[in-house]
């Protein structure tokens, strides 16, 4: 791509994220990074000399000045929301790091103004755009497992703690957002519990129950006391189970053809004795593929043309909104949370699509009616909606 037509990019925050964004930022051929924002020289001294723009400055707002047509911010979470806010209000392009936001009004409220302005708006899910994610997908969509009965992930390591947020902010929103890509559903209840044994005000162990209309039932366990690095997801089927381990090179997807049926009832006993089948196991070909790589040349591709990001501000609400209510949950002796969205969504199903870029618009309108119950009893449920969220340092 020529040199005048490369999409010219500002970074703010060069830190664990912001230093994979610079390497990918320099590799793209329809990009071209041209202004950096850091006010840690240390982090500055961490990275390539030959990854650095010219342009680098502590001040955001002087990097919001420059030419540039989009942002990329990888700095703490309490600082995604100011600082998309005041690119998009620039008129600029903006792909920020997990969490969108850590208010859920703070998440629609960036959602809204992309949208309003027909910028593109994404959010760091990186693992949707992971090539192995992907073939969980076309899986799932095939119906080769059957009708799924329960799916358990586990993100576990040793760190990184973070000063603004807890472990379920920092890292569920990974599995949140691949199980809303797979599953193309969101859950009605959910429940956490946790420790914070190191920092008391921000949970460093937690795990997360989510169950969602039709019974399908998921636990996340995150943690960042953990010796031994884990990123996996089963995903358990009527027919077979697939289990993707990310930290497994060569096989991180291994597909297992077991399953559980149950034979005519006995008349005296009511028992229906279990059939228990175990066939072959199956390692297929997941196709090689970065996925920040990835996920970057979707931005850049989605500011070219215009499309709706995978992972668009609405998908970072939608975790958002999942994440206050777990930590409602959370630090209030795992309360149930009923999740009936605050807010009713269009898709782009039929429905009326913002013209400039393709983003949906959000009808201002309670959610909810009409939905079938959840096969849980609501029944005597203590739900913490009046107890002030924790798991994140206010803004």
């Amino acid at each position: 791509m020529g040199q005048e037509n490369r999409i010219k990019v500002g970074l703010a925050g060069c830190g664990y994220w912001g230093s994979k964004h610079l390497r990918v930022l320099n590799e793209l051929p329809d990009c071209e990074l041209t202004a950096m924002c850091e006010p840690s020289t240390e982090n500055l001294d961490k990275v390539s000399k030959a990854f650095l723009p010219e342009f680098i400055t502590d001040d955001f707002d002087e990097m919001l000045e420059t030419d540039i047509d989009a942002v990329v911010i990888a700095a703490p979470a309490r600082l995604h929301y100011p600082l998309a806010k005041a690119a998009l209000l620039k008129g600029k392009h903006v792909l920020t790091e997990k969490p969108f936001a850590t208010t859920g009004e703070h998440a629609l409220e960036l959602a809204e103004l992309a949208t309003s302005r027909g910028l593109t708006v994404m959010v760091g899910h990186t693992y949707v755009f992971h090539p192995a994610v992907q073939y969980l997908k076309e899986l799932v969509n095939s119906g080769e497992l059957g009708e799924l009965h329960y799916i358990h992930t586990a993100r576990l390591n040793f760190g990184l703690l973070q000063p603004d947020v807890d472990v379920l902010w920092d890292l569920a929103p990974h599995d949140l957002s691949i199980l809303f890509y797979l599953l193309e559903d969101e859950p009605m209840v959910a429940g956490a519990r946790g420790a914070a044994r190191i920092n008391p005000h921000l949970a460093e162990v937690a795990h997360l129950d989510l169950e969602f209309m039709d019974g399908l039932f998921a636990h996340i366990h995150v943690s960042w006391l953990e010796p031994v690095k884990v990123r996996r997801m089963t995903l358990i089927g009527s027919e077979k189970t697939v289990v993707y381990d990310d930290v497994a090179q060569g096989e991180m997807i291994r597909i297992y053809n077991k399953s559980i049926t149950l034979g005519e009832r006995n008349g005296e006993t009511g028992f229906a004795p279990p059939t228990y089948n175990d066939g072959d196991i199956t390692v297929p070909f997941v196709k090689p593929g970065e996925p920040l790589k990835l996920e970057d040349a979707h931005f850049m591709d989605c500011i070219r043309t215009g499309a709706r990001p995978r992972s668009d501000g609405w998908q970072g609400l939608k975790v958002v909104n999942i994440l206050e209510s777990a930590s409602r949950s959370l630090y209030n002796s795992g309360s149930l949370e009923d999740l009936t969205p605050r807010y009713y969504f269009q898709t782009n199903n039929g429905a009326t699509a913002d013209e400039s870029n393709g983003h949906t618009r959000a009808g201002a309108r309670l959610n909810g009616n009409g939905r079938r119950a959840n096969s849980r009893a609501r029944a005597g449920r203590s739900n913490g909606n009046q107890t002030a969220v924790k798991g994140q340092v206010g803004e």
